[in-house]
């Protein structure tokens, strides 16, 4: 909940459901938990899941220092951060990520999974992302696949061929 809440922060959308206090709920749509943001986290390939207790741990000190800075009360039900409202949440995260930090580096690079998850659906292969309706690729208008999940691209970017293919190149695009 906690992961998910920091990344409902940076890139908000809707909740999952009535029950769901890690999304806030702050945007319509899908956000970067919708896009996969935590499965980032805790992948291998992304070389941070070793160091997520920690930061969770710290996100909850974080948020429990901060509601008593602006006499919150926070509900015991749910972690910390996950109990600061939505505005308070922003505020916070802004605050961990502002270059004067001592630990800015450590939550930026948290921030940037959100926004990969997003920006490129990295949690999936692409095809699949799509077929999902991934909805960071669906708002940033990425073109769907042909019916045999390749990408064509007929209308070239500069309206021009910029070079020709190799003469070995096969059919599908691939070197002989």
């Amino acid at each position: 909940m906690i992961l998910e809440a920091f990344a409902d922060t940076i890139i908000p959308g809707e909740r999952r459901g009535p029950e769901d206090r890690a999304v806030a709920g702050a945007a319509t749509g899908g956000g970067a938990v919708t896009s996969g943001a935590v499965d980032l986290m805790v992948s291998v390939e992304g070389g941070i899941a070793g160091m997520l207790d920690t930061l969770t741990i710290a996100l909850g000190d974080h948020a429990v220092a901060y509601a008593k800075l602006h006499s919150l009360d926070l509900d015991p039900a749910v972690p910390p951060l996950v109990a600061l409202p939505f505005g308070h949440r922003t505020a916070l995260v802004a605050a961990l990520t502002a270059p004067e930090h001592p630990e800015q580096e450590m939550w930026v690079a948290l921030a940037m999974f959100s926004a990969m998850a997003w920006d490129t659906g990295a949690a999936d292969h692409t095809v699949d992302a799509m077929a999902g309706g991934h909805p960071g690729l669906l708002q940033a208008g990425f073109t769907r696949p042909d019916d045999d999940g390749l990408w064509r691209f007929p209308d070239f970017s500069y309206r021009r061929v910029l070079a020709r293919p190799h003469p070995h190149t096969t059919a599908t695009g691939d070197p002989e």
